[in-house]
């Protein structure tokens, strides 16, 4: 077991199939899904869909949209064709004087895209429809000409992400590593319940057991409650 202390309050990701529109609309049901399945991204903006699926010339980006228009982004990258990802928080707002549950980005001004080294440079460097988009660096890694090269994310670490997110749970949190206390590195998979495939380690957040897993370069992210019995040490 491990401790952490949440860099956010209790929080809530969500696929892209469920992000709200910008402006704070109130947040539409989710749907069911396997643990292999995930949900096709979708555009707002035109209603354009894309499915995900694994390609060889394709890896996971993490963009940067500043003055939180990670949606916009997200709704041109899409509407091109590819498959992306926005990780959102579940909050209240009152709207029109009623309290109402809505998603804001969990991350503010990050987005994911499953995208072509081709395309990801089309997005940043020559598309003057979002010239707020920028690449999210690695700060851990050098190129040929000792410049942090854009941050991409393994596959299998993207899709345990994504795994995590999509019950929609409201106890959902992103974890600042800095503030972890490791005490086993156990790693273990969730078997039973909304979670389940999920794969981390076990810590206690909140007066609460939980799985806890990284995203590279990125932090960690903590599921809700899980009971023991849910769990299996891999």
């Amino acid at each position: 077991m491990y401790l952490c202390t949440t860099l956010l309050e209790k929080s809530e990701l969500s696929t892209l199939s469920n992000v709200n529109p910008p402006g704070g609309e109130v947040m539409p049901p989710s749907s069911g899904f396997t643990p292999t399945a995930f949900p096709e991204a979708k555009s707002f903006a035109s209603g354009v869909s894309v499915e995900y699926a694994h390609e060889e010339n394709r890896k996971w980006y993490v963009f940067r949209a500043s003055y939180g228009r990670e949606d916009r982004a997200l709704d041109y990258i899409v509407d091109h064709g590819t498959y992306a990802y926005i990780a959102k928080r579940k909050t209240e707002k009152i709207i029109k004087g009623r309290r109402r549950r809505v998603l804001k980005s969990l991350i503010p001004g990050l987005l994911f895209a499953y995208a072509t080294d081709k395309e990801a440079e089309e997005y940043v460097k020559r598309s003057p429809e979002i010239p707020f988009l920028s690449f999210y660096y690695n700060h851990f890694q050098h190129n040929a000409n000792g410049l942090n090269p854009p941050l991409t994310i393994p596959c299998k670490e993207m899709e345990n992400f994504m795994l995590a997110t999509l019950s929609h749970n409201r106890h959902l949190m992103f974890v600042e590593p800095s503030r972890c206390h490791f005490k086993s590195g156990d790693l273990v998979r969730v078997v039973e319940g909304p979670f389940i495939g999920v794969e981390g380690k076990v810590a206690r957040l909140a007066g609460q057991q939980r799985v806890v897993l990284q995203l590279p370069e990125v932090g960690l992210i903590s599921t809700a409650y899980i009971p023991t019995a849910f769990i299996q040490k891999i």
